[in-house]
């Protein structure tokens, strides 16, 4: 039985995916630890350090472990586990079995940190490459929500009263720009997080002699994965894994304001967005006419579970000398949950953003209900040349008062306000008090986020 939500056989697709599932469940770091211990011992074979045949034979027990061919004894892997504290010594063994004679020459020179925290980096690798085909089709939701709505007027809110009118396009601009820029972080990450680990007992590749055998080693380690050649052992200074969890802690802050943002607006006072419709999706067990925010709702959890995961890794920093007494295990917990969150929520964000209904018409009327008032600041600009910016100031908020207390139209009682009809006239009055003519240059910021796309 699941202990998680992320392995729950009845909200692990809510919450995460198969997908990210396949990359970071337990048969998949054995294989990946699989991969390192043959992809060393390839490279080692070709230096020499260990004989040629021996590189072959791991390589081939490794692979009969791959293609089902053999299967790991997953029992006894757990058992010894258990009593060692780390698999790679009993996954190693195992191995080890398969490959004969060669068995002898797994894990030349090397620790189990290193084996595992390549596999890791191998994790983190596919597990970015799944997050980003995502977060690219995320970005391209959005841009089709900005170009399609950049002149749709709405509402503009701060601390939730009405502000200043704004566009549809250009909310869904600013969440894309958000985006954008977390789309750069991944790819700047990636040269300072997939680097491969191989240091030995301490770091100092001793076990490999005084020579340039170990630095050789790692370098062609590398090579074998298509990883970075540190230029120094890395596996007590964990600020790569650190930051790989902090970037997808600050992505689903980003798309938690959007999930909010698509909540608040899906609130029957609004009714200007909701998520698509499919049957039954959102019901409640006693309501017939509810139509909860699912989508938005599971991303907002996954936003705040990371949060957390995010504190963590940051305490997982601090380790002592030359090997970590339990911060590393820290990491263990930590770094699979990230990807399985991020993977839910960002799949969730896909769905509600691709299929995202929005009304515009009730953005309208929404943006109508307080009779012109939301332009108020446009009228006060209008006036302010005649009259000087604070004399322009108390005569609209005067008028608003009485618009307000009279509920009637802005337009009319500023008619009917000499200090401001006089000065401007009706026609005027008319296109300041009109929400579409006070958009600023939030159409232009708009093209502006989708020129080049």
């Amino acid at each position: 039985m699941a202990l998680g939500v992320l392995d729950s056989a009845i909200f692990s697709d809510m919450f995460g995916t198969a997908a990210m599932r396949r990359i970071f469940g337990d048969e998949a770091l054995l294989a990946r630890c699989i991969d390192v211990e043959a992809a060393l011992a390839r490279a080692q074979g070709r230096l020499g350090i260990i004989p040629v045949e021996a590189g072959e034979a791991i390589t081939l027990a490794a692979r009969a472990f791959a293609k089902g061919e053999r299967a790991l004894d997953l029992a006894r892997l757990k058992k010894e586990t258990e009593t060692v504290g780390y698999p790679i010594l009993p996954l190693v063994r195992q191995l080890a079995e398969e490959a004969g004679d060669f068995g002898r020459y797994i894990h030349w020179g090397a620790t189990t940190q290193d084996i595992m925290d390549t596999a890791v980096v191998l994790q983190i690798r596919a597990g970015l490459a799944l997050l980003e085909d995502d977060l690219t089709a995320i970005r391209g939701h959005l841009a089709e929500l900005a170009r399609r709505y950049r002149d749709a007027p709405m509402a503009g809110r701060t601390h939730l009263q009405h502000a200043l009118p704004i566009t549809f396009g250009y909310k869904a601009a600013v969440w894309l720009f958000a985006l954008d820029r977390h789309a750069d972080r991944l790819r700047e990450l990636r040269p300072r997080v997939l680097l491969a680990q191989f240091g030995g007992a301490a770091g100092t590749l001793a076990s490999l002699g005084n020579g340039g055998e170990g630095l050789e080693t790692r370098a062609e380690l590398a090579r074998e994965l298509a990883l970075g050649d540190p230029p120094i052992s890395w596996h007590v200074t964990r600020d790569g894994i650190a930051e790989t969890v902090q970037l997808l802690a600050l992505l689903l802050g980003s798309l938690g304001k959007i999930a909010f943002d698509v909540m608040l607006m899906s609130a029957t006072e609004f009714g200007e967005a909701a998520e698509p419709f499919v049957a039954g999706r959102g019901s409640s067990s006693t309501m017939p006419q509810k139509r909860n925010p699912i989508s938005c709702e599971l991303i907002l959890a996954a936003a705040k579970v990371l949060r957390q995961q995010a504190g963590l890794l940051l305490d997982a920093m601090v380790t002592d000398f030359e090997r970590a007494t339990g911060p590393w295990h820290v990491e263990w917990v930590a770094v699979p949950e990230t990807f399985g969150y991020a993977a839910g929520a960002l799949s969730q964000a896909r769905f509600m953003l691709g299929g995202l209904i929005v009304d515009s018409g009730r953005m309208a009327r929404n943006l109508g209900m307080t009779h012109g008032l939301i332009v108020a600041e446009a009228v006060m600009m209008g006036l302010a040349p005649h009259t000087g910016r604070n004399e322009a100031h108390d005569l609209v908020y005067d008028a608003c008062r009485v618009a307000i207390e009279t509920d009637r139209p802005l337009l009319d009682v500023l008619l009917e306000t000499p200090a401001v009809g006089g000065l401007l006239g009706p026609e005027r009055l008319r296109e300041l008090t009109d929400p579409a003519n006070y958009l600023g240059a939030g159409p232009a910021m708009v093209d502006r986020m989708l020129a080049g796309r």
